[in-house]
C-alpha cells in the first residue's frame, strides 16, 4: 500500500506540473518570419495566433500570391518554434525522458 501512496503522490505532482506547463505555453509567444522579416506571425505556445504583421510594401492588389505565400511560410516558421519550445518544456517536466514517437500531449 505504501507504493500505491507514492504512486498517487507522483501522479498529483505530475498533474500539477502539467497545469503549470499549460499555463506557461499559453503565455509564451514565438514569432515566425518570412521574406526577410517582411511578414511576421506571433503564436502562443499552444499554437494560437496572436498577431500578424505585413510590411506595407507587400500589399499589391495585383499580386496577392506573394503575400499569401509569405504568410504561410511565416506561420510554418512560428509553428516549428512552438513545437520545439513545447518539446523542451516536456523534457524539463519529465526529467529529460523522451516521449515515445507519436505520443501526444493532452492539449
Amino acid at each position: 500500500m505504501k507504493n500505491l501512496g507514492n504512486l498517487m503522490k507522483q501522479a498529483k505532482e505530475m498533474q500539477s506540473k502539467m497545469a503549470e506547463m499549460q499555463q506557461s505555453l499559453e503565455s509564451h509567444e514565438v514569432v515566425g518570419e518570412s521574406g526577410a522579416g517582411m511578414v511576421k506571425i506571433t503564436l502562443n505556445g499552444k499554437g494560437d495566433m496572436r498577431r500578424i504583421s505585413v510590411d506595407p510594401s507587400l500589399i499589391d492588389p495585383e499580386d496577392g500570391e506573394v503575400m499569401e505565400d509569405l504568410i504561410v511560410a511565416a506561420h510554418a516558421d512560428a509553428k516549428s518554434k512552438v513545437e520545439a519550445y513545447s518539446a523542451d518544456k516536456m523534457k524539463e517536466m519529465t526529467g529529460g525522458l523522451d516521449l515515445p514517437p507519436g505520443m501526444q500531449m493532452p492539449f
